[in-house]
């Protein structure tokens, strides 16, 4: 009798998982190459990427067919003959993301598109509700722009926040100064808008918009800092962000600070957050009668008028700041630093005051963030983002707008 061949073995778990690890991590690779250098040949997303011609023809088929990317309307020929290289682009005529930045007064929300663009955003106080009424208000916000935002499909939801959030059970901590504690964040804002939701810390999502969207492309390490009401920090290396034991990474509040003076409620003079935050900037700034509120965008608008007090607080402020980015370089070393803080965002003597503190030597790796104007809005929808292109192949879905 003719031999029959024996069925193949079945893959064991352990190869299936690797398997699709695989593929997860190729179509990860091919769409932020098609974002950096779009529109681009699949010969060229090959070549950048070292994956296989016939690799990225299979995951830019896959990635079409989900309507992540589009081939270019222009053919181009190579040398004038033979068959033509079709570029393939984002398509970011499809889909959004939802952003929920949750600050001390305020809630941002926004969304945006594939290109970590803000295409809408609105600003919601909150000042007195408690965390569902606050989520709940997020959520009709998000709603609403959703409803103008005709033709486009939201993937899933980002929300960001300050203070103690657990990123894999979607759960704010602890954020001292909203009065916050085990606040169920994703499951929240998933059961009311029925999306896909994510959560993060806000410099953990910033850093991450940094690397995708922003002037940290491309590199190694980045370490950002942020520097509003909280004060906190995220470090990503080899593509990764530090998250830690519950994602308690980034908690540096409580760093002391040389020449502080702020007494902290945890017993102790000049810790990073105290002296830092806007709300002592802003104190400072009524003290000296520059002000009469809590924004910290009226001292910035003081100083722009001429108010020599008002620079010399923020010019002060970001010296300090500055201390603090020289402490984490000396622990982390990276190879950028990014700060958010709004004098040295606005304005060029705080930056120079900043990057003296610094010191020549390490100044040059010190840079404000790239979305200046629109960095709480960017910071949810970077949660989201962050997890789309980590694992593109998880099918599109959600609420057509």
């Amino acid at each position: 009798m003719p031999r029959t061949a024996a069925p193949p073995a079945p893959l064991s778990p352990v190869t299936r998982v690797a398997d699709s690890d695989r593929r997860r991590t190729s179509a990860s690779v091919i769409l932020r190459s098609v974002l950096e250098h779009g529109p681009v040949a699949r010969s060229t997303i090959a070549r950048l990427t070292g994956l296989s011609p016939a690799s990225v023809t299979d995951h830019c088929a896959r990635l079409t067919g989900l309507g992540l990317i589009r081939e270019a309307a222009v053919p181009r020929r190579s040398n004038g003959v033979g068959r033509p290289h079709v570029p393939v682009d984002l398509d970011d005529s499809r889909f959004l993301v939802g952003g929920v930045h949750v600050a001390v007064p305020y809630t941002t929300v926004s969304l945006l598109d594939l290109r970590g663009r803000v295409v809408a955003r609105r600003e919601l106080k909150h000042r007195g509700l408690e965390p569902a009424e606050v989520l709940a208000r997020a959520c009709d916000g998000l709603g609403a722009l959703l409803d103008e935002a005709a033709g486009c499909r939201a993937l899933g939801v980002g929300v960001a926040a300050g203070g103690w959030v657990d990123r894999d059970s979607g759960t704010v901590v602890e954020h001292p100064l909203l009065g916050w504690r085990d606040v169920p964040v994703r499951d929240t804002v998933g059961a009311r808008t029925g999306l896909p939701v994510q959560v993060d810390g806000h410099a953990r999502a910033l850093v991450n918009a940094e690397r995708l969207f922003g002037g940290a492309r491309g590199s190694l390490s980045v370490l950002h800092l942020f520097v509003g009401n909280v004060v906190d920090a995220a470090f990503a290396t080899h593509d990764e962000v530090h998250h830690g034991p519950r994602s308690q990474a980034g908690a540096i509040a409580h760093l002391p600070l040389a020449g502080g003076t702020e007494p902290c409620d945890c017993g102790r003079i000049g810790c990073l957050q105290v002296e830092l935050s806007e709300r002592t900037l802003c104190r400072r700034a009524r003290r000296a009668g520059v002000i009469d509120g809590v924004n910290p965008m009226h001292v910035v608008a003081a100083a722009d008028a001429g108010d020599p007090v008002a620079a010399g607080l923020l010019r002060e402020r970001a010296r300090m700041t500055g201390r603090a980015v020289g402490l984490l370089l000396d622990v982390l070393n990276p190879e950028r630093v990014v700060v958010t803080e709004v004098g040295v965002l606005y304005r060029a003597d705080c930056l120079a005051a900043l990057r003296e503190e610094v010191g020549a030597e390490r100044s040059a790796a010190v840079s404000p963030s790239s979305f200046r104007d629109c960095v709480l809005a960017m910071a949810g929808g970077a949660v989201a983002l962050d997890v789309l292109y980590r694992d593109p192949l998880a099918s599109p879905g959600g609420r057509a707008a």
